[in-house]
């Protein structure tokens, strides 16, 4: 009988070995030949299923997202889990997840000079927007009663965050251990939250005008 190949599943071995090879390689040197050859693949196969580079780069893309988004609303132990080891689930605290946002930020440094990237980093950017506001609102059972301007903040000021621990931990990864990194989230969500708090009865007006200046200052991650 004929082998029966699952398709689905060979392309996404080959986007996260192209993960990998980027991560490992950078963004420049992951041709088609080398993420073909450490796939054990051909390039004739690999092109069977990716005409393009950027292809490939963007089935990446979406594999890893689907992974995050697998790992940060999975219950841990049957239970709910707390907002900061979710949302640790995002960092890079193992050898998987370093190689995941080693990707991530390989990626950030080709988006400004490509369109089509662009376009597809912004969508990134909205899912992961979505992601983690579910995560806040699961896990801060205050979430629901803070004004949307509150939360708005919260939210981006969560994101930057986590990109920024991201880039520095790949960029100096002796100095970011996983302790470190968790602690480092730990604090920030605690400021948050009393940030949060104590403005949830602050001058309406006022907060609008915040919430107005810093979305007016905001882009894309």
């Amino acid at each position: 009988m004929p082998k029966i190949v699952d398709h689905e599943q060979r392309r996404d071995e080959i986007a996260l070995v192209a993960c990998r090879v980027v991560a490992e390689h950078g963004f420049d040197q992951a041709t088609i030949v080398r993420i073909a050859r450490e796939a054990g693949y051909t390039t004739g196969m690999v092109a069977h299923y990716f005409d393009t580079k950027q292809e490939i780069i963007i089935a990446a893309l979406r594999l890893i997202l689907r992974r995050i988004e697998e790992r940060l609303m999975r219950p841990a132990g049957g239970v709910e889990s707390d907002l900061l080891t979710v949302l640790t689930e995002a960092l890079p605290v193992d050898e998987q997840r370093f190689t995941e946002c080693a990707f991530w930020t390989a990626f950030w440094g080709q988006v400004s000079a490509d369109k089509k990237l662009k376009r597809i980093n912004a969508w990134v950017h909205r899912e992961y927007m979505r992601l983690f506001e579910r995560c806040l609102a699961q896990g801060w059972s205050d979430w629901g009663q803070w004004s949307p301007a509150v939360r708005d903040q919260i939210l981006r000021s969560v994101m930057t965050f986590i990109n920024g621990l991201t880039a520095s931990a790949v960029a100096s990864q002796s100095d970011w251990p996983a302790a470190q990194q968790i602690e480092q989230l730990r604090l920030q969500l605690q400021l948050l939250h009393a940030w949060a708090v104590a403005t949830a009865g602050a001058n309406p007006d006022r907060l609008r005008k915040s919430h107005k200046t810093s979305a007016s200052g905001s882009s894309a991650a």
